[in-house]
């Protein structure tokens, strides 16, 4: 830190926190008793609190979005320059960042054409959604708007992105909800659903989405909305067989494939975008999170050209257009901090070390679970990472969730933050997530792991 902030003014920093601001996912009753941590400083990895204690951060900012790490001047220069040049327009025009950025990002989405920018990962979801409905009125009469989501899967907070929500706690009392979204299956084989293993059960779990598209009426199916690997829900990578059904099934119904790439987009699973790992060819792909690392709120929806086409095959009909607008999606810091950020990520081959780093990550978890009983699975792809924790490895039954609070407040102590699945399913809120920037090194991981290790000794015995 280089002490910017005295003791009395981050005390009245603090203290105006404690009074004003209403912290996300949070109860705030201990607050008064207490004080709320205000982080104060980054750079690279780790970051500092109002009491100078460093921080490995070991979750990207709390949300998996800090890709590149902290304290970057070059995208805060690029951010800088622009905003003085112009800060924003409306998206009913273009500006240079979002012309440049649209070409960049395209570069590396072969197949897909068209970028429509917005504020958030709930936005782009939204947009998607509306753009699938509008697609079911101009193409079908209306007839096939039903949208797919699958269990686990988190798509977004507004009430049409809980419409979507496959994680029952996060939904709770925010009902009721908009008519036409239909769950699937999740696809965890760990708690499996069918008795099966690798590919015959990745293949059974994508049969399951069929059996609900021919119930629902596959005329009636417009889409499905998919997380190329669940996020909140648990950390959970498809099986092998799974997404090669999937793609198959869309295509045998005429149904849309929408790939939800907040969490996986730019760069997080070693691929520039998580579907890239498993071949899919989406007809939509969101993003928000990782595409500026946070220095600039920015969010995509991606089509290809022959959604986009669908928007304006009749310019005689006034409402033959996507009627619809953004208002920040017209911020030009959003994309000039992206544009940045790909190169950054582009010269300092992250990709690369996101596998390299990912495979260990993936490697020292396995050798905790040797040693730790309570971890029952642990998978991921890349740098994003979840340990299953269970009181019982035959059973599975899950720990508690005052437990796992207990280890993330073990690994905070010792100077990491780790995350853990949130108030998503209840009684399945068991699982630990990591996912550290993209740039994080081998000594980065050991000291992630480690308070891992010591954290479980100490909780679990």
């Amino acid at each position: 830190m280089d002490g910017t902030f005295q003791d009395n003014d981050i005390e009245k920093v603090v203290a105006a926190d404690r009074a004003n601001v209403w912290h996300h996912l949070s109860q705030h009753k201990p607050y008064e008793t207490s004080d709320p941590r205000v982080i104060v400083e980054g750079k690279g990895m780790r970051v500092w609190d109002q009491k100078g204690k460093e921080l490995l951060d070991a979750v990207s900012g709390g949300v998996w979005t800090v890709n590149v790490g902290y304290g970057r001047e070059e995208i805060a220069n690029a951010v800088r320059d622009q905003l003085l040049k112009l800060n924003y327009f409306a998206g009913t025009a273009g500006s240079i960042p979002g012309a440049m950025f649209s070409e960049k990002l395209l570069s590396k989405m072969p197949g897909l054409s068209r970028v429509y920018y917005c504020n958030s990962g709930s936005e782009a979801n939204e947009k998607a959604f509306k753009m699938i409905r509008q697609i079911a009125h101009k193409r079908h009469g209306g007839r096939k708007h039903k949208i797919l989501y699958r269990e686990r899967d988190y798509h977004g907070t507004t009430i049409g992105c809980l419409s979507a929500g496959g994680q029952e706690q996060r939904n709770a009392q925010y009902g009721p909800f908009a008519p036409g979204f239909v769950p699937v299956p999740h696809c965890l084989e760990y708690r499996a659903q069918w008795d099966l293993a690798g590919e015959d059960y990745g293949r059974a779990a994508a049969d399951a989405i069929e059996e609900v598209i021919l119930h629902e009426g596959p005329d009636t199916v417009g889409a499905l909305c998919l997380e190329p690997v669940t996020a909140g829900g648990g950390v959970i990578p498809p099986p092998p067989g799974y997404w090669p059904r999937v793609q198959e099934i869309c295509r045998k119904y005429d149904i849309l494939l929408h790939i939800d790439e907040v969490v996986c987009g730019v760069g997080r699973t070693g691929t520039w975008f998580g579907y890239q790992q498993y071949g899919i060819e989406p007809d939509f792909v969101t993003m928000a999170k990782g595409v500026a690392s946070g220095y600039a709120a920015i969010a995509c929806c991606v089509t290809t050209e022959a959604v986009f086409d669908m928007f304006k095959d009749d310019a005689d009909d006034p409402l033959n257009y996507f009627r619809d607008i953004s208002t920040f999606g017209g911020c030009t810091a959003g994309p000039a901090a992206a544009l940045e950020n790909m190169a950054i990520i582009e010269r300092e081959d992250l990709l690369d070390n996101t596998t390299a780093m990912g495979d260990y990550m993936l490697d020292q978890l396995g050798a905790l679970m040797d040693k730790h009983k309570v971890i029952g699975d642990v998978r991921g792809k890349g740098l994003f990472l979840g340990a299953e924790l269970v009181s019982d490895r035959g059973s599975k039954d899950p720990v508690s969730e005052k437990q796992m609070q207990a280890v993330l407040a073990d690994c905070s102590a010792q100077g990491v933050i780790i995350g853990a699945t949130n108030r998503s399913l209840p009684g399945l809120n068991n699982t630990l997530t990591f996912s550290p920037a993209l740039i994080t090194t081998k000594a980065d991981i050991d000291q992630i792991t480690g308070a891992v290790d010591s954290a479980l000794g100490r909780v679990f015995g």
